[in-house]
């Protein structure tokens, strides 16, 4: 019962891995970014819901809304101040102003918040729910339950949409999609806003589920997510989703039963021997390079 225990507590952690692999896979899928930046929106997400939370006296919803909406325009004045210049610079360089923008806003927000760990308002009273000899947390079933909600209206925006069909053109061919009349530049804005929209939500998850927020809080999930969408296949939705799931049962039974200490060290190891066997991922598809 111990392994059913564990494995509901690595699907929860698993979805909120999907959340983030999501947007990573979205942006590289448009314009073959790694976005490391993400794991960043996702600690400010968390700290957007703290302060309103705590300064409102917010309740879940209202919260998580405002999250989500201050995690999306973090993303796109991003990818308008930093990405869009460099957008036809070599790709070492948009990995670099990625890697320097994950810095400035870890700092930028230890600077303003300072270093401490700060306590999360418990937004969801904690209750159990027992289905035999399982509980089931009331937090891990909002993790669950939100990240499934997520992804269904993310697979309507993409598949049912305007906006998702011009996503999934520029994803196939930018320079075709331009020609054939789609604003490429908003396309990409609406990418990247969405994207951080789940970041967001995903960081108050993890802070309702883990009350204690700091500045440093977005740096191995943002690792994590990224293994996870290459795992499952950067560029592809599905694989984020397969990839944050996997990831987090790796990470959640690997701490059970193997170390605490090793369970990242596991992880990564996984990440390089799928990618020895499959260097697509487990649902990508193969790239031909043009010439």
């Amino acid at each position: 019962m111990e392994f059913l225990q564990q494995l509901l507590n690595g699907l929860a952690l698993g979805s909120v891995y999907a959340l983030l692999a999501l947007g990573y896979t979205m942006v590289y899928g448009i314009i073959n970014l790694i976005n490391f930046a993400h794991g960043e929106i996702y600690m400010i997400g968390a700290f957007i819901g703290y302060f309103a939370s705590t300064t409102f006296n917010l309740s879940l919803i209202p919260t998580l809304i405002i999250a989500m909406i201050g995690s999306a325009i973090l993303g796109m004045i991003i990818e308008k101040v930093a990405y869009k210049p460099l957008r036809n610079s070599p790709r070492i360089t948009l990995l670099i102003t990625a890697i320097g923008m994950s810095l400035l806003l870890q700092n930028g927000m230890r600077f303003i918040v300072g270093p401490n760990p700060k306590p999360y308002k418990d937004l969801i009273p904690n209750s159990f729910i027992n289905l035999g000899n399982v509980q089931i947390n009331s937090k891990t079933l909002l993790m669950l339950g939100v990240s499934a909600l997520l992804v269904l209206l993310l697979q309507f925006i993409v598949y049912k949409t305007k906006i998702g069909l011009a996503m999934r053109a520029a994803s196939y061919d930018i320079e075709a999609a331009s020609l054939m009349g789609i604003n490429v530049n908003n396309t990409i804005s609406t990418t990247f806003a969405i994207g951080s929209a789940l970041a967001g939500i995903a960081g108050v998850l993890v802070a309702i589920a883990y009350p204690s927020i700091n500045p440093y809080m977005g740096t191995m999930p943002g690792l994590r997510a990224f293994v996870a969408a290459v795992l499952g296949g950067i560029g592809s939705i599905p694989g984020a989703l397969v990839g944050g799931v996997l990831i987090g049962l790796i990470e959640t039974l690997a701490k059970a039963y193997i170390s605490t200490s090793f369970s990242d060290a596991i992880v990564f190891s996984v990440l390089i021997i799928i990618l020895l066997l499959k260097p697509s991922g487990l649902l990508g598809k193969k790239a031909n390079e043009k010439v």
